[in-house]
């Protein structure tokens, strides 16, 4: 996504043009000075720096990845803010130093020529290497604030590339740029920035416990503000601005944009009056570029000048191969950064193997280590059993392993924080087993779900039943009017009535069985049908819409409107004696969508009405229900997910509300590529936010 892209663009854009602009002094000052056999030498510094960005990015990945998930909030806040502290400094020392780049670079070179290969690859790298790990850092941190790192990369990399253009441009003598405003105007836009992911950072750091404050608030806005608009994304991705800051965040993102924006205006009011001498500033890269043919024809009297002979650096021995200190250079920072990263990462305890039955239940456990750990667990009893790692006061899970056979192990991992931890043995027949606890000291904190029972779903099911039961009592009459309508002969009465009665169905949540086979009867799709809508067993509302659609005589749908008529009494009367699993109305929540996703958005179902958008919305009205007789349990084990998919549900029904126009829909068909695209991603994002509903409320016994 560009929006995540372009603050990577642009410091690729930057970096990539400081050192391109570097670089390019140094090969135009070497061949003006006669010395073309030591440009390797400026090519192996480049390299080398490179090579060391590249190690530096890896070890901030690796690094990241092996903690924690609380130190990693501490660990990317403290980088957010090292990054924001470099940019800073980069901007500013740019600023002063555009105007007087070329003269400084080409006295260090007129030095570098008189001394050893070594200090011309010492220069080329030191050159080159601050612009390489500033640009590692600032893209390791904006790709932690974006969530995804081929946006940033994306990004860096076309900003790096057309970096390389601009400065083989200005080596040819082709382009002309005013760098100095260049680098001025770029400045500004990357202190906003800039002053975004010092926002995102201290929030990382308020989450990792290092800074107070993480929930207080200046201001929420996520219940008027879409999250998921694409100027909503545009201003979080650039600007790393988001409907919900914390009071510190603010503070440090006015404060130090007010700051630095300050001092960097006042810098460049102060510096645009002092004029410099002809060619320098406004030619700087034209001054950097000389072309080769110019180079070759004065390159004798200019090595002379330098108070250098023009055939000494080409006479230089050669005491080891000319592929050593390339490869050495890319070598050495690569196995430098892969000890880090080795040595970086915790070393992960022996594995202790813990026993799994009801009679050996937690043989072998003894208090780990805070931190990630992994636990071999054996079952050494006769019975196929559930193992869960759980805090005994409070019955929370921390890890779990479902379906373990007699004699067999496998591998539980858990995060470990400060707490009392204990194994609970659960055998596919009789009572559960819990061990002797332990004690774990220090580690800060980690997550553990809170176990539901059928008990604890009892409620909620109740609830929904009588919920669905009121739904199908209004629907036998909406269908007996419906097969009325059409037996009289009023097809235009009856396509409304039609819709009614379809939308009280979908509302009902009838998604992976939940009425059993009369869901094909009733609502089933010519899919897989070998005669498709003209097979004798196309039944149900979709047969009855393809009539009613495509000019069918009354006559002719008759018969189906009544069979459904029917197959829907005889779901009301069977309803109430069907089996419904408890288990299964977490699922519901996120499976009714999945059907809307699969087959209402994608226009599968549409059979001449045009309302798959109708049923979408008739399908969120049930995964509202839902929610709505499991908000209690879901208010105490997960209290900020509500919020977050009551704003999904929001933009979904905005959407959606925007395809009804009074009396008829938007078929799915002709909705604009970028409307349908939201439908989709709105409807794609709340599943998203809905998929940890059936882990949370997972039935798990508890004694």
């Amino acid at each position: 996504m560009w929006d995540d892209a372009f603050p990577s663009f642009l410091i690729g854009l930057r970096e990539g043009l400081e050192a391109g602009l570097i670089v390019s002094i140094l090969v135009a000052t070497l061949v003006r000075a006669g010395a073309r056999s030591r440009l390797p030498q400026v090519w192996t510094g480049v390299l080398a720096a490179i090579a060391l960005a590249l190690s530096f990015g890896a070890v901030l990945t690796f690094t990241a990845a092996s903690l924690s998930a609380t130190a990693q909030e501490a660990f990317g806040g403290t980088l957010s803010v090292i990054a924001v502290a470099f940019v800073t400094a980069m901007v500013f020392w740019m600023r002063r130093s555009a105007p007087s780049l070329s003269g400084e670079i080409k006295d260090k070179v007129t030095g570098a020529l008189g001394m050893g290969a070594g200090v011309l690859v010492a220069t080329s790298f030191l050159a080159v290497g601050r612009e390489g790990l500033e640009t590692a850092l600032f893209l390791w941190t904006t790709a932690q604030a974006a969530g995804e790192s081929a946006g940033p990369l994306t990004g860096a990399a076309i900003g790096l590339a057309l970096s390389a253009a601009l400065c083989w441009g200005l080596y040819r003598r082709v382009l002309r740029i005013n760098l100095t405003k260049f680098f001025t105007a770029t400045g500004a836009v990357l202190i906003v920035i800039a002053a975004g992911v010092l926002g995102y950072g201290l929030r990382d750091l308020q989450e990792g416990g290092v800074l107070p404050g993480r929930t207080s608030y200046a201001f929420d806005l996520s219940g008027s503000v879409d999250a998921g608009a694409w100027y909503s994304t545009l201003v979080q991705g650039v600007l790393n601005l988001t409907p919900t800051m914390t009071v510190l965040q603010v503070l440090g993102y006015g404060g130090y944009l007010a700051v630095v924006m300050t001092l960097f205006v006042r810098g460049v009011r102060d510096t645009a009056p002092r004029r410099v001498p002809t060619g320098v500033a406004s030619r700087v890269g034209t001054e950097t570029a000389e072309s080769a043919e110019s180079a070759e024809a004065t390159e004798a009297s200019e090595a002379t000048e330098a108070g250098l002979p023009a055939a000494q650096p080409t006479q230089v021995p050669r005491r080891r191969p000319a592929w050593l200190v390339p490869v050495a250079v890319v070598t050495v920072p690569a196995l430098i950064a892969g000890g880090a990263i080795v040595l970086g990462r915790p070393k992960p305890a022996a594995a202790e193997t813990v026993a799994v039955s009801d009679k050996e239940c937690g043989k072998g456990f003894s208090a780990p280590k805070p931190g990630r750990q992994t636990f071999q667990m054996h079952n050494t009893g006769d019975k196929t059993s559930e193992v869960y790692l759980v805090d005994p006061a409070t019955n929370a899970v921390y890890g779990e392993v479902e379906g373990l056979a007699p004699g067999t192990t496998r591998a539980l991992v858990a995060t470990v924080a400060g707490g009392t931890y204990a194994w609970r043995c659960v055998p596919s027949s009789g009572p559960a087993v819990t061990s002797k606890a332990v004690r774990v000291s220090g580690g800060g904190t980690t997550q553990a779900v809170v176990p539901v029972s059928e008990q604890d779903l009892s409620g909620p099911l109740r609830q929904y039943r009588s919920y669905v039961d009121k739904g199908l009592a209004t629907l036998v009459g909406q269908t007996r009017t419906l097969a009325a309508d059409i037996k009289g002969g009023h097809l235009g009465k009856a396509r409304a009535d039609w819709l009614t009665a379809h939308l009280t169905y979908s509302s009902l949540g009838a998604a992976y069985g939940t009425f059993e086979d009369f869901d094909q009867k009733i609502n089933g799709r010519a899919d897989g049908l070998p005669d498709g809508v003209h097979d004798k067993d196309f039944a149900g509302f979709h047969r009855v819409e393809y009539g009613l659609w495509h000019g069918e005589s009354a006559a002719s749908l008759t018969a189906p409107a009544q069979q459904l008529a029917t197959e829907v009494e005889g779901l009301r009367q069977a309803f109430p004696h069907q089996d419904f699993d408890p288990s299964d109305l977490p699922l519901r929540a996120h499976e009714i969508l999945e059907n809307t996703l699969q087959f209402e958005l994608t226009g599968d179902t549409d059979e001449g009405s045009g309302t798959n958008l109708a049923t979408a919305d008739a399908n969120l009205a049930g995964t509202r229900e839902l929610l709505t007789v499991l908000r209690p349990l879901l208010t105490t084990r997960a209290p900020h997910l509500l919020p977050t998919v009551d704003a999904d549900i929001a933009r979904l029904q905005t959407l959606l509300d925007a395809a009804w126009h009074g009396s008829t829909w938007t078929p799915v068909a002709q909705l604009g590529a970028t409307v349908r695209a939201q439908v989709n991603g709105a409807t794609g994002q709340l599943l998203e936010d809905l998929s940890p509903v059936p882990d949370l409320l997972e039935i798990r016994k508890s004694a």
